[in-house]
């Protein structure tokens, strides 16, 4: 809850909007996907670009009709199977965003554990609203903000999690206990002792969530709006739509294949079906007045941490968000944010784990850089640019190892063996040609290329021009391995008189 009402603020929309993408997110993408562990609802990740397309067109209502059509377009984008890219992104930057957002959980969290909550619920970026930054965020809260009774509800509750973990009984009723819930309980029982013993340590109302309260049905119904569809000529709409559409499409599946990696039964969600999933989500939450949804990573893990194990309990979070806003606003509006850091800090925690360092490192430089890399440029940028400077990264040191030499070889005695040792694509083409080059006159040639399933085009012109000049040079050629069925035209094996083996 504190997410959705954080990412509205945020966004400059009204705060019932993110409950409507987390009550959407959770109970319409849950139903439609087929990820067991993934849960939706309003994104952080959007926030500014949000913002700004609030700012731009001439009402919300305009804004509700591009999130409809961004939804539409993630339909389309499924339909040409467009999720498959997903399937590219290295294990190494998955695996970094995951650290990273952990740690930014922690470090965006502990003021809101000491007592200040100038930063809202579920920001990921490095500066912040306010002009501040996660770090200076920090210092102004330890400097000028300690709020005892902050603090010594989130160490109750922080000391309770990290307990029950371990204490935390295999059989028996209190097996089905959630840590979450009984560190809200000491949150809200901890507050209301700390009014009757500690008045002066007590949390005002701007420590504690925020939801709004509907006096009627009627005004609860207000809550909700539909899109100015009179809008649909306005080419801002339309831009908009395709930003939130590509946007909101890149995050989903990276979140989803990042959480695919921590089912503890390596489930594999199909990537089209869930943009068509996500597409679904967004059409009803610009119908109803809510907020684009994409699969988040933060609830997500939280859903992971808590031990579900089929996609009944996404659908079941989104289904207890309508519930607790439309008949008990008044109970939420008694939770301390400080036991909500809590229960983040926790999972923070479980996704960077030294553990993960020490595992990546013992990879080798190919795994360790781009992970920390990801990491560093998440926690000091935002979620979307970190990621995409890990991919970059990323396929630097992918392109790196392809440089490496793949070509062996060997003369002796005027018999000759060039070897390639893994598919040649064109950027082998130098290597291959500077081997080529040191067969001497008059020797016997044989060019290896059994270890291959693929040879490109360039190579096999640097193969036939080497061919159709070693009759003149009284180089005997054999080619093992039958090239032909592997890579484009391939030499004749007929016209130049050469052998196959």
């Amino acid at each position: 809850m504190p997410l959705c009402l954080g990412v509205a603020l945020a966004s400059g929309a009204p705060l019932f909007s993110g409950v409507i993408a987390g009550i959407v997110g959770g109970v319409v993408v849950g139903a439609l996907s087929k990820s067991p562990l993934s849960v939706s609802g309003p994104a952080a990740g959007l926030t500014v670009i949000v913002f700004a397309a609030i700012e731009r067109l001439p009402s919300y209502e305009a804004f509700l009709l591009a999130v409809m059509l961004a939804g539409i377009m993630q339909i389309g984008l499924a339909a040409t199977r467009s999720g498959v890219a997903a399937e590219f992104v290295p294990s190494s930057v998955i695996t970094g965003m995951l650290a990273a957002i952990g740690a930014i959980l922690i470090l965006k969290q502990v003021p809101h554990a000491l007592g200040y909550d100038g930063d809202f619920e579920g920001s990921f970026e490095f500066v912040q609203a306010d002009g501040s930054n996660t770090f200076s965020a920090i210092a102004t809260a330890a400097r000028e903000h300690l709020s005892p009774g902050a603090i010594l509800i989130a160490l109750a509750s922080l000391a309770f999690l990290f307990w029950w973990d371990k204490a935390r009984p295999k059989n028996g009723p209190l097996r089905f206990v959630p840590g979450p819930l009984v560190v809200v309980l000491i949150g809200v029982g901890g507050n209301a002792l700390l009014g009757l013993i500690k008045p002066s340590w007590q949390l005002g109302t701007s420590h504690l969530v925020q939801v709004p309260i509907a006096k009627s049905f009627g005004e609860f119904t207000s809550f909700f709006a539909t899109p100015d569809f009179s809008q649909i000529g306005n080419g801002a709409v339309w831009t908009v739509a395709v930003t939130l559409a590509i946007v909101a499409s890149l995050e989903s599946l990276l979140s989803v294949k990042a959480v695919d990696g921590l089912d503890p039964q390596r489930r594999v969600t199909p990537k089209n079906w869930e943009m068509m999933a996500q597409g679904g989500g967004n059409i009803l939450s610009g119908l109803i007045g809510g907020l684009p949804i994409t699969s988040v990573i933060v609830r997500s893990s939280a859903n992971v941490d808590a031990g579900a194990q089929t996609k009944a309990s996404s659908m079941m979070h989104g289904a207890w968000l309508l519930l607790s806003v439309a008949l008990i606003p008044f109970l939420l509006n008694l939770i301390p944010l400080a036991a909500l850091a809590a229960v983040l800090i926790a999972t923070g925690y479980k996704l960077t784990k030294p553990k993960l360092f020490t595992e990546r490192y013992k990879q080798g430089w190919t795994q360790f850089v781009p992970f920390v890399v990801t990491i560093v440029a998440i926690l000091f940028t935002d979620l979307l640019i970190g990621i995409v400077i890990g991919l970059g990264v990323g396929f630097i040191f992918v392109v790196a190892r392809n440089f490496r030499s793949v070509i062996t070889f060997v003369c002796d005695d005027g018999d000759c063996l060039i070897r390639a040792r893994r598919n040649l694509y064109f950027i082998h083409k130098y290597e291959l040609q500077k081997e080529l080059d040191r067969v001497p006159d008059g020797a016997n040639l044989m060019i290896d290329l059994s270890s291959t399933n693929y040879v490109d085009l360039d190579n096999v012109d640097v193969i036939n021009a080497f061919i159709k000049g070693a009759a003149y040079r009284g180089i005997n050629v054999t080619v093992r391995g039958d090239i032909a069925e592997r890579s484009a035209p391939m030499i004749n094996a007929q016209t130049l008189g050469i052998r196959f083996t």
